[in-house]
């Protein structure tokens, strides 16, 4: 892989990438469409906020990139995304690859939930052979295998197109706050007074 992404050129493209397959009467998209499809509060993580200038640099940067094309001919410019293309991804990896660019790390279970409008995974060992694939291919790794956090059953997911990411154990899980664990200990201590104040008032019945 010869180019490494920003966050706002990865929320970019993947908007773009998601759109023509959902929203296919639409695409390509005008500046104000893709601005949109970023700023939405729905299958987005996290969301986000951003003007329509600053899209406008981004697509720009992504077109030098060779990773989105101007459609011209038209009053209002529009924009095509070239990612599967210019990668030689199926439309399992795309649709793979689209939702962690959107949503952050997933298991593979979530991306075959999520993923449905894009593209359907027969078995969840269709999407764990896509991932796999990703990540063992010869121009590069497109994603890694995150460490499995406490409590889950399968293993995240995480796309590498902005660059490396922390595979550290529970990175993005964030630590206990002083007033959570002091709270907790408060519940403990309040429980052990009302049993020795039970055991008291049994102990009483037998003097």
């Amino acid at each position: 892989m010869d180019f490494v992404l920003t966050e706002p050129e990865i929320r970019v493209l993947g908007s773009l990438i998601e759109k023509e397959t959902t929203t296919p009467e639409y695409y390509p998209m005008s500046r104000n469409a893709i601005t949109n499809a970023c700023n939405q509060k729905t299958n987005r993580e996290p969301v986000v906020s951003y003007q329509e200038d600053e899209v406008w640099d981004v697509l720009l940067s992504l077109r030098d990139k060779g990773l989105v094309i101007v459609c011209e001919g038209n009053r209002v410019l529009k924009f095509d995304n070239y990612l599967a293309d210019k990668l030689g991804l199926s439309g399992a990896e795309v649709a793979a690859i689209c939702v962690l660019m959107l949503r952050g790390p997933q298991t593979p279970g979530e991306i075959r939930n999520r993923s449905d409008r894009l593209y359907s995974f027969a078995e969840l060992s269709e999407v764990e052979t896509t991932l796999d694939g990703l990540a063992a291919r010869e121009d590069g790794p497109f994603v890694v295998k995150l460490p499995r956090q406490p409590g889950r059953k399968e293993n995240r997911y995480a796309h590498l197109l902005g660059g490396p990411v922390s595979v550290e154990p529970d990175a993005d899980q964030p630590a206990e706050s002083g007033e959570t664990l002091r709270a907790k200990v408060d519940r403990l201590e309040s429980d052990l007074a009302a049993l020795r104040a039970e055991f008291a008032e049994f102990r009483t019945q037998f003097e």
